[in-house]
């Protein structure tokens, strides 16, 4: 029988009365999957010298929070500069002591804030956002109608992507075996999300209004990311180039500087080029650019 039969093709599976956590499973992220929570080891985290230090890695998630700081600095908010640090999720940074301490679900990225002394944290991607957006007043729409707007589509894509991460993605991707069903079921959900999108962006300019935003962000880092190609393989699977303006849309920001320095940060993946491991000063993106030119 071929690896890719059906679901149908295999003998039904029968729940048991109670489940227990009898092998490793998962495919590619088998060493990271457990049932229970908690510290595996003890490791402090690094602290550099900026107020804002951020543990992370350039997922999806990660990248909502780089490219909303480096589009902070963009816009002069000096108080954003930070510290950028790599946790490697496939090795299990992320259940050492001091990352549990920030993050209990363990789940990058975390922030710690220590503008005021003892550091603050911050976990939850959409959480930091909008942290991040209350502290500078930047990015979130001011009146109470947009802001409600805003906030909607943040947690719209908060509730959406999981569907698309550890929904279509894992069974696409990285599941240890393709099974038609659960491909389908997620493939059917992620196209109508983006079915959601592109019709709201024919008649907005950004995701909540007028206003490039941090449901902007947010939605960009999953679902433009998707459309351009860089999530999954699975732009022609999914006939993303139909979805027209959200493609527009997602090719405008992709263009913002920030954006594009948001993406390199904690990055270990792909393109050398785009790679900047950890990020401590602003002039970590001009030596990157130094090395590319004599690499």
């Amino acid at each position: 029988m071929e690896r890719n039969a059906t679901l149908t093709e295999y003998k039904p599976y029968t729940p048991p009365p109670v489940w227990k956590w009898a092998s490793q499973s998962g495919g590619k992220f088998t060493n990271i999957n457990r049932p229970i929570s908690g510290a595996t080891h003890n490791k402090e985290l690094p602290i550099g010298e900026h107020p804002l230090q951020l543990y992370s890695l350039a997922t999806p998630n990660g990248v909502k929070v780089t490219v909303m700081l480096e589009e902070l600095l963009s816009q002069g908010y000096s108080g954003a500069e930070y510290d950028a640090w790599l946790i490697r999720i496939h090795e299990g940074d992320q259940f050492g002591s001091g990352f549990v301490e920030i993050n209990p679900n363990s789940k990058i990225p975390a922030l710690v804030d220590h503008t005021k002394g003892k550091g603050l944290r911050i976990f939850e991607s959409g959480a930091i956002l909008l942290y991040l957006a209350e502290k500078f007043d930047a990015f979130l729409p001011k009146t109470h109608i947009e802001r409600t707007e805003c906030l909607s589509w943040l947690f719209w894509q908060m509730g959406s992507a999981p569907y698309l991460g550890g929904g279509f993605g894992h069974f696409y991707s990285y599941a240890p075996e393709k099974f038609e069903y659960p491909i389908n079921r997620f493939a059917m959900e992620v196209k109508r999300q983006l079915d959601v999108l592109n019709q709201h962006l024919t008649e907005n300019e950004f995701i909540s209004g007028p206003n490039y935003s941090i449901s902007d962000i947010a939605i960009w880092a999953w679902y433009g990311q998707l459309v351009l190609g860089r999530l999954y393989n699975a732009g022609e699977f999914l006939d993303v180039g139909s979805y027209k303006r959200l493609v527009e849309w997602a090719k405008q920001i992709d263009q913002r500087p920030a954006v594009r320095k948001g993406r390199m940060v904690n990055r270990t993946f792909g393109d050398p080029k785009m790679q900047l491991h950890e990020r401590h000063a602003a002039s970590d993106y001009v030596l990157k650019t130094q090395d590319k030119q004599t690499g």
